[in-house]
């Protein structure tokens, strides 16, 4: 029988890959890589606040991570130079996060905890909220999916649907904001965003439809999970990195399997 730590961490992993195996596949497909980057390293900037003003985690994560993703979106809107911002923006929030935690009165953490995960230290409590987020990612994406669909393939194409691209891109900044605030206990603020990147891009080369790369996506990465799992009990190894290092590996065996493309 497993023990009960690692039972909570084994469904914590798989919970949060239900959230990032869609979402992920929308950042591959909208090259929005660096922008789910800026967002997790946001996350710390949230960690600070929660700490200093007595509430809870994941709602000050929550918060600062989708100010900062609206903030990203409303540059982008107004022409900024996307890379130099979400530069600027990415490392001053996790700069400003890090410093802000250290003037918090009385609070003593453990900050890589925060930056790396500590999957192996999911509580009930942390499991509750992991699923719970999961299931709301799944549910806003599966309203939106074919809407998300038409304004990722081509906006002008969505425009002559009647549907506001900017109202998905909307749906999907606020789906990333849930993922990030969930996603920090598992694998950390510095490791969120290769959750969300790498899964999707190993089931890109086995998918012939946008459904099926997100079931594929959501496989890859909750097998990533459990054999980061069972690589940190056999090597003693840090479990956040040691579920990216496994989910690397599957992308580099698809990769090399994979056909060029015509």
């Amino acid at each position: 029988m497993l023990d009960d730590f690692l039972t909570r961490a084994a469904l914590a992993g798989v919970g949060l890959s239900l959230a990032t195996g869609p979402l992920g596949s929308f950042v591959v497909w909208r090259r929005m890589a660096y922008f789910g980057d800026a967002t997790a390293h946001a996350a710390i900037l949230g960690v600070a606040l929660a700490l200093a003003s007595d509430l809870p985690i994941g709602f000050g994560i929550m918060v600062v991570a989708l100010a900062m993703a609206v903030t990203v979106a409303t540059l982008a809107a107004k022409g900024w130079a996307m890379d130099t911002t979400l530069g600027v923006l990415a490392h001053s929030a996790l700069a400003f996060g890090l410093v802000a935690v250290s003037f918090v009165p009385g609070v003593r953490t453990d900050l890589s905890a925060w930056l790396f995960g500590d999957i192996l230290a999911v509580s009930r409590g942390d499991l509750a909220f992991v699923w719970g987020g999961a299931i709301v990612v799944l549910g806003l994406l599966a309203w939106r999916w074919q809407a998300l669909l038409t304004a990722t393939l081509n906006e002008d194409l969505a425009h002559a649907s009647g549907l506001n691209p900017d109202r998905e891109r909307l749906a999907l900044t606020v789906a990333l904001a849930i993922v990030v605030a969930v996603a920090i206990k598992v694998v950390g603020a510095l490791l969120i965003a290769a959750m969300l990147i790498i899964p999707a891009a190993a089931a890109r080369s086995l998918s012939r439809t946008p459904e099926a790369m997100a079931v594929f996506a959501i496989g890859i990465g909750a097998v990533s999970a459990l054999g980061g799992l069972y690589l940190s009990l056999w090597q003693d190894t840090p479990a956040g990195p040691s579920i990216i290092v496994i989910a690397a590996g599957i992308f580099a065996v698809t990769a090399a399997l994979s056909r060029p493309r015509a």
